[in-house]
């Protein structure tokens, strides 16, 4: 596969992307679909990078837990990507990789904090800072050499990420003053995707042989789900069992922070107070598995029933991914924020529910205490 072109330009060397789309683009290589290969741009440090370019981009994905009741435990070599560059020091070899007539998509997981503009970032900053500002920069280089249009695939953990991103980069061009030419290109030709992503995805475990030998080792969970957004077909994506393209993903996203988030937030309640640490152990936990059944298929999945994608089935999947043996995802983690969260992934459940039954759901009215 080394001889297919370069047809991703990735902002972000993380493990998450690195166990998620590249696994994925090098999966549906091996298949034939001949996707291409990923540049890999690192905004922070240079260490990632460096470990790529070192093992000719190539390293490996420990997929490891339940699926369907049978333990997974099995090594994936992942080889689509070509090398990684460090934004600050290699800004114009960006550039070039964006004027590439080959290239098609653009991915990103800047994180959170990666959707805010910076006040000291300008048009002709080499590179600047914020990620929408890179972006920008990045798309004014192809349009100006002539090019078509890219695929925009963000991974960050916002709903409806694709329009935030969007209307962020046509923000800085118009006070940039970039022409209405390029500005209606990034507008109406680029195809910006809405996206959910959902796997979990952990640094290496030290005693496994590969991590004397392979420094950019991580370890997944077979469960793994891109919900995508194509624009009818404008995308022009490729084909992967864990992709499902459809013309709204708002319904997966509800579906994702209302079963799997609000479990994690309702064990923080249920679980910690009892001395329980990780997730695991909880739900390992014969009285507390059985609360957690209660209160997803009794109270939370009723309210989603018709409005998502297999609410019931989902949420079997949830139990059955906190029961993975190999991680030890700690409540105390989940429990940052823990005020926010609950508002966000209990609190509209509850009003949910009594609206559309009558009563009161018992199980989230005890876990919401007071709230």
């Amino acid at each position: 596969m080394n001889n297919l072109p370069e047809t991703v330009l990735q902002f972000g060397s993380g493990k998450f992307l690195r166990a998620f789309a590249d696994l994925f683009i090098d999966e549906a290589n091996q298949s034939g679909q001949a996707v291409g290969r990923v540049v890999v741009v690192q905004s922070t440090g240079d260490n990632r990078a460096g470990s790529l370019n070192r093992q000719d981009g190539r390293y490996h994905v420990l997929v490891r837990g339940l699926a369907d009741g049978v333990t997974v435990d099995r090594v994936q070599e992942v080889g689509s990507v070509s090398r990684a560059l460090v934004a600050v020091n290699q800004w114009n070899e960006v550039l070039a990789v964006a004027r590439a007539p080959h290239l098609r998509y653009l991915i990103s997981n800047s994180a959170e904090v990666g959707y805010t503009l910076n006040p000291a970032d300008n048009a002709t900053a080499r590179p600047p800072c914020s990620f929408p500002a890179k972006l920008l920069l990045t798309l004014q280089a192809r349009h100006e050499a002539g090019l078509p249009g890219l695929t925009i695939l963000p991974c960050e953990l916002f709903e409806q990420n694709g329009d935030i991103l969007l209307n962020l980069v046509l923000q800085l061009a118009e006070a940039w003053h970039f022409p209405a030419a390029f500005r209606h290109w990034l507008s109406h030709v680029c195809v910006w995707c809405n996206t959910l992503v959902d796997r979990v995805v952990v640094n290496r475990p030290a005693e496994h042989p590969l991590a004397a030998t392979d420094a950019l080792l991580i370890m997944a969970e077979p469960f793994a789900f891109w919900a995508i957004d194509d624009q009818n077909g404008r995308g022009n994506l490729f084909r992967h069992p864990a992709i499902l393209t459809t013309s709204d993903v708002r319904p997966y996203f509800l579906r994702k922070v209302r079963i799997l988030n609000a479990a994690h937030t309702a064990l923080v309640n249920k679980a910690m107070p009892r001395g329980f640490t990780t997730v695991r152990a909880a739900v390992l936990d014969p009285e507390i598995a059985a609360w957690l059944e209660r209160l997803l298929f009794d109270e939370i999945v009723p309210t989603l029933e018709g409005r998502v994608d297999g609410p019931a089935t989902f949420a079997h999947q949830v139990l059955e991914r906190f029961r993975n043996p190999f991680l030890e995802h700690k409540l105390s983690d989940i429990a940052v924020y823990h005020d926010a969260k609950v508002k966000i992934r209990l609190v509209p459940t509850r009003e949910e529910f009594t609206a559309k039954f009558g009563r009161e759901p018992k199980l989230l009215t005890e876990v919401l205490g007071g709230i």
